[in-house]
């Protein structure tokens, strides 16, 4: 969404994880532009992906919601 900071070890990202929005450390991936779609772990940007992956982990992820609703009401 946004990216602020100059020097390549404190730029951080404003990132929306499908409607939540967390602030991440961009030191590991300096290359990342606004639209990115990036992996994400404890609050550091690891590795940018493309569209394309990006939109498997997001239906993966939806995937396993359904399963716990499902768990949910067994």
């Amino acid at each position: 969404m946004s990216i602020s900071g100059d020097d390549p070890l404190t730029r951080m990202g404003k990132i929306d994880f499908s409607g939540v929005i967390k602030q991440a450390s961009l030191a590991y991936v300096p290359e990342i532009q606004i639209g990115d779609y990036v992996i994400v772990h404890v609050g550091f940007a690891l590795s940018k992906v493309d569209e394309a992956e990006a939109q498997k982990v997001f239906e993966y992820l939806k995937q396993m919601e359904e399963l716990g609703e499902l768990k949910a009401e067994s």
